[in-house]
């Protein structure tokens, strides 16, 4: 029943269907194509309303699509833009672990450079190097180990957190908001190494991800996690660093071919001296460059804010963030015709994204049939819609939802580089497919051999002195290189020789100080009642129920061979069509069953 596809095949699929009548999925007009008039009330119906849930949110339970269908258009995308008659006070904040200790910032780049500051100064990382002994520098080595192994396992939990407002949050379209924005300013854990900035980053993209976009783009470019990832530090007067001012162009901005290389370096000269005390924004004044600039045509001593401001009166400023915008909910396909009218909208509300938004998901274009079923799920919404579709109230610890995510190419607080994930088709390949029907699987039918990927160790390294020193074995003996492999870096090597510090156990104590300290995730499995579920619906036929859960989990039907099969798989695994005979044991049939469904093409798509 695993089918392999080529990567252009899913979106074939949702144009070739033959979809059998009980189960479609409709949409507009074809004519309703680029149209941005608003919907009428009388063309709302249940399946639009699924559609809206699953572009503005994460899919939705049956019970979220009847309340939604039950509104108007304008109602539906009022609750889930401007978030009327919706109250998320009952969401917990972040439950923090308490790992961050004094001194840390500012946080060396690396090994070399914080016993460097250490044996400079007599401390480092808010500890002293002691005066007499062996390894004098030993406890400051752990301490950088540790911080780096602790904000990673925190930031793993960060995702967890926020995955859970993905699933449960009333306000869907807030944290999907939050997704693109986490895309579009594409910062990182691994260049960042603090799980406080992601945060604060992710909590200023709920607070105002529907709000101005001028707003946003100032806070960011304030913003702590976005100077560390964009070496804001090293942007001063008489030697400014383009990165910062390239970026904000390139990708946050206006997009590429906009502006000239002396826009660049002038633009750097306006943000000298931005830079962070631990998670506060300072100006550096002696560090900033309060000299005439020449920028996109306009000339006086700019700053960073006025070089912004001279940015979002560009006009291709607003198009280029729609166009980004509706990608994003809408369709890769975007007119050039299209996207000037939808930059219209941007700039004619000054930056406000809200009635962009709502222009959006109330034109006849967002449900026309170019529109519905053919954008493929990142693996974040895939996992999320998937939890959202079961009824489940909590993302699950087993399988690991980083780990699985990940394996399908998007871990969140980890976008590949600057300019986020690609998307779109490059979701999918035949590797990727089949890794997305072993995610079904492993929600499913849980691994009994699962061990948690955030309680192991860093690297094979750390494991092999953890074993050594459990072994009984000196911290010297421990830590020398492999004999075997006989592969080990010299200047690693070398450490083992200097009585001032051991890297190799500073990395094992650190880790292992890290896994005391940060509060492990839970490990529940998924708690799915298949039957429970399907035996509600008084189903009287293996028929009623493929087609129940074809339409409750798949906003895209597969073909009608397809569905036949799925119906006489049923039937084999319950040795019957009846449900009435087979009511005492659907639980494990159902879950095959539901497992093969997860594995077509066409779930893939929302």
């Amino acid at each position: 029943m695993r089918r392999v596809v080529s990567q252009g095949a899913l979106l074939a699929v949702a144009a070739t269907l033959a979809v059998h009548p009980a189960i479609a999925q409709t949409a507009g007009p074809a004519a309703w194509q680029n149209d941005l008039t608003p919907i009428n009330a009388k063309d709302w119906n249940r399946d639009l309303a699924a559609h809206l849930l699953e572009r503005a949110g994460f899919g939705g339970t049956p019970a979220e699509i009847d309340a939604l269908a039950k509104m108007t258009p304008t109602q539906a995308i009022a609750r889930l833009v401007r978030y009327e008659g919706t109250d998320i006070s009952h969401l917990p904040p972040f439950d923090e672990s308490g790992i961050r200790d004094p001194g840390l910032e500012p946080f060396p780049p690396s090994r070399p450079a914080v016993t460097d500051l250490a044996k400079k100064n007599g401390e480092a990382l808010g500890i002293k190097v002691k005066p007499t002994g062996n390894r004098r520098l030993q406890p400051v080595v752990d301490e950088f180990f540790y911080w780096l192994r602790a904000s990673v396992l925190e930031t793993n939990r960060v995702a967890y957190w926020w995955a859970n407002r993905m699933l449960t949050s009333p306000r869907p379209l807030q944290e999907k908001m939050a997704l693109f924005w986490h895309g579009h300013y594409a910062v990182n854990e691994p260049k960042v190494r603090d799980y406080r900035k992601l945060l604060a980053e992710l909590e200023l993209y709920e607070n105002h991800g529907t709000g101005n976009f001028r707003d946003l783009m100032v806070a960011m470019a304030q913003d702590p996690g976005m100077l560390t990832f964009l070496d804001a530090g090293v942007n001063v007067k008489g030697a400014p660093n383009e990165n910062f001012a390239r970026e904000i162009m390139e990708m946050f901005t206006m997009g590429v071919g906009h502006y000239t290389e002396k826009d660049i370096r002038e633009a750097a000269r306006a943000f000298t001296g931005w830079n962070y005390v631990d998670l506060k924004f300072v100006v550096n004044q002696e560090k900033h460059d309060d000299g005439e600039k020449t920028f996109l045509g306009k000339t006086g001593p700019f700053d960073g804010v006025q070089v912004i401001d001279i940015i979002m009166q560009q006009p291709v400023t607003a198009d280029y963030i729609a166009g980004k915008l509706y990608r994003f909910f809408v369709r890769q396909d975007l007119s050039p015709e299209l996207q000037k009218k939808l930059g219209a909208v941007l700039r004619d509300s000054h930056y406000e994204i809200a009635p962009l938004l709502e222009t959006i998901f109330l034109s006849r274009d967002f449900y026309s049939p170019a529109s519905v079923g053919t954008q493929i799920k990142s693996p974040v919404e895939l996992a999320v819609s998937t939890y959202k579709k079961m009824g489940l109230e909590n993302i699950p610890g087993v399988p690991d939802f980083n780990a699985a995510t990940t394996a399908l190419g998007q871990r969140l607080f980890s976008p590949p580089t600057v300019a986020g994930w690609a998307g779109g088709r490059s979701w999918i390949t035949p590797g990727l497919l089949l890794e997305r029907g072993n995610f079904a699987r492993d929600v499913l039918f849980p691994d009994i051999n699962f061990v948690p990927p955030d309680r192991v160790a860093a690297s094979e390294e750390v494991r092999r002195v953890a074993d050594r020193v459990r072994q009984g074995l000196d911290i010297t003996t421990a830590t020398q290189p492999d004999s075997k492999s006989g592969v080990m870096a010299e200047s690693n090597m070398a450490a083992d020789r200097d009585e001032d510090f051991n890297t190799r156990y500073g990395s094992f104590r650190g880790s292992q100080l890290a896994l005391e300290r940060v509060k492990p995730i839970p490990r529940d499995t998924a708690q799915v009642h298949l039957a429970r579920m399907v035996l509600a619906e008084n189903p009287q036929n293996t028929t009623q129920v493929v087609d129940y859960l074809i339409r409750r989990f798949m906003r895209v039907p597969p073909s009608d061979d397809t569905r036949r099969t799925l119906i006489a798989f049923l039937d084999r695994e319950l040795g019957t069509s009846d449900i009435s005979v087979a009511r005492t044991y659907l639980e494990e049939p159902l879950r095959l069953v539901l497992h093969l469904i997860m594995s077509q093409p066409e779930y893939q798509l929302s």
